[in-house]
This record gives structure tokens, C-alpha cells and sequence, in this order.
């Protein structure tokens, strides 16, 4: 008798160590899932960080679909070739919404990627000469806040009226004649070997090997107004409840990714969701002309 109780104790023991050892990895039981998320540009540290916590602790594999300017993202989203894409700021999401009929939405903040003005002529605005010419982004969002930021650093002024999307069309000062040439965002780097400066996304003059905190020589600010300008991960309007999704957005928005951000760029981005941690930025230049 006391053999087989010792037995059917130890067989408990095995059970209850087993037990205690299936449950070591919170989702090791748990079908790999694989969610496609589409960035753009070759460096997305921040996301390679969320990817590693996201396939160890919930078995999830995020797959990095990379893309070259910040039209094919959300073509691919809407058509279901990416799960969820990362790439672009609130307005720009919205904008691209209106303009194309579509319903992405965002599901959560990751960065503030602040826009710079630099130049491979000058070391500051104030050196622009009569008749400079300037290249921006083409598109209504990053043009539209290209020439938001030229108006504070004191080169144009824009009809307030155009709220944060004015186009070339509502510059109602422009003392120094500048010439605004306007380019598809990803040309906008690569077009300071030709212009007297260019105002550059940051994800754009990274990729171009521009430090945005110490090489633009005017940079945008980041305060209470600049939630427009938040970069988002989005998904398609009917995948927001997605559990698998909302894990990914959780994983993101951690304190490890923070300080990704942070180190990856230099301190030219910043994370900007509930409770991230302030990680201020290397200071640029941001006096006005």
C-alpha cells in the first residue's frame, strides 16, 4: 500500500512539474502566427526590437514587408498583401483615406519623426538667398506641413485658413521669391545636390545618411499641437478588434522599443504613445530666419 501511494504521489509531483513547466512560455502552446507588417525604408530597428519580444513571449512573427515610398503601404493594406503597416502620421492616414475612398485606421501611435529643412550650401535659414530654390514633398499632408514649417522658420507665410494642409497656392508671402519645387518624398533627400535646400521626412533623411537632430539646419518642434503629425500603425477598418493586432501594438509601445527609437535614431524620433518614456531628442537648430 505505501508503494502505491508513494507512486501515485510521485506521479502527482511529475504532473504538477510538468504543469509548472508548460506554462514557463506564456503562448509556447499557441499556433505560430505570422502578421505582415509593411514599413518603408531599410531601418526599422524599432520594429526588429517588437518583432523579437513579439515571436519569444506570444508566438507571433511579425514579417517586415519593406516598400519605397508611402503610396504602395497602404495600396497593399487596403488589397490585404500586409496585415498592418507602419509608416505615416495621422493626417497623412487620413488624407490618403479621403483621397482614395478607403477606411484604414489607425490602432495606435508609435513615433514623432520631426520634419528638418537641410542643405549641402548653407548652415542655416537665414542664409537662403533671394530666389533659393527649395524642394518639398508632393504630397497634400507632407506639403501641406513642409510649408508649415518653412512659415515658422520664417521664410513664407501661408493663409491660415488652409489649416495644416496649404498648398503652394496659399502662400501669401514669400520675401525672399523663394522657388518651391515640389517631389515625391522619397526624391526629396536625394535632390540636395541640385537645390539650395530641401525639407526632408526623417525616415527618408536617415535612409539618406542625414542625422535629422544635428544635420537639418531648421527642425520642426514637437509640442501639444503635433498629434497630427503622430506616426500610427494601421490596420483595415474591420481588423481593429483583432487580438493578434492589438498584441502587436502592445509589444511596440514598450519601454525596450522606446529606447530602440531613441538610440537607432540619434534622437531624431521620438515615441509618443500613453506612458512612453521621455527620451528627449539631441537638440537641432530651430531658430528662424
Amino acid at each position: 500500500m505505501k508503494l502505491k501511494l508513494t507512486a501515485a504521489a510521485l506521479a502527482a509531483v511529475l504532473s504538477v512539474g510538468l504543469a509548472g513547466c508548460s506554462g514557463s512560455s506564456p503562448d509556447s502552446n499557441r499556433e505560430e502566427v505570422t502578421v505582415k507588417v509593411g514599413v518603408v525604408g531599410d531601418n526599422n530597428e524599432p520594429w526588429e526590437t517588437a518583432a523579437a519580444n513579439l515571436e519569444e513571449n506570444e508566438n507571433i512573427k511579425v514579417e517586415l514587408v519593406r516598400f519605397s515610398d508611402y503610396v504602395q503601404p497602404n495600396q497593399a493594406l487596403a488589397d490585404g498583401s500586409v496585415d498592418l503597416n507602419s509608416f505615416q502620421t495621422q493626417i497623412y492616414l487620413e488624407t490618403y483615406n479621403t483621397e482614395h475612398g478607403t477606411d484604414l485606421t489607425s490602432i495606435g501611435y508609435t513615433l514623432m519623426a520631426p520634419l528638418g529643412v537641410y542643405s549641402n550650401r548653407i548652415a542655416s535659414v537665414g542664409e537662403l538667398p533671394d530666389g533659393a530654390t527649395v524642394s518639398i514633398p508632393d504630397d497634400a499632408s507632407n506639403g501641406g506641413r513642409a510649408l508649415k514649417l518653412l512659415e515658422k522658420a520664417g521664410l513664407i507665410t501661408v493663409d491660415p485658413a488652409a489649416g495644416l494642409t496649404p498648398t503652394k497656392g496659399d502662400i501669401t508671402g514669400n520675401p525672399k521669391n523663394l522657388q518651391i519645387t515640389e517631389l515625391d518624398a522619397s526624391q526629396t533627400a536625394r535632390s540636395l545636390e541640385d537645390v539650395d535646400a530641401a525639407v526632408v521626412n526623417s525616415g527618408m533623411a536617415v535612409d539618406a545618411g542625414l542625422t535629422p537632430s544635428t544635420d537639418a539646419i531648421f527642425i520642426e518642434e514637437v509640442g501639444a499641437e503635433s498629434t497630427p503629425y503622430y506616426n500610427v500603425i494601421a490596420a483595415r477598418a474591420g481588423d481593429t478588434g483583432n487580438e493578434t493586432y492589438k498584441k502587436v501594438v502592445e509589444h511596440y509601445q514598450s519601454d525596450e522599443v522606446a529606447q530602440t527609437i531613441a538610440e537607432s535614431t540619434k534622437g531624431s524620433q521620438i515615441a509618443v504613445w500613453e506612458g512612453a518614456p521621455s527620451i528627449a531628442p539631441s537638440a537641432a537648430q530651430s531658430t528662424p530666419a
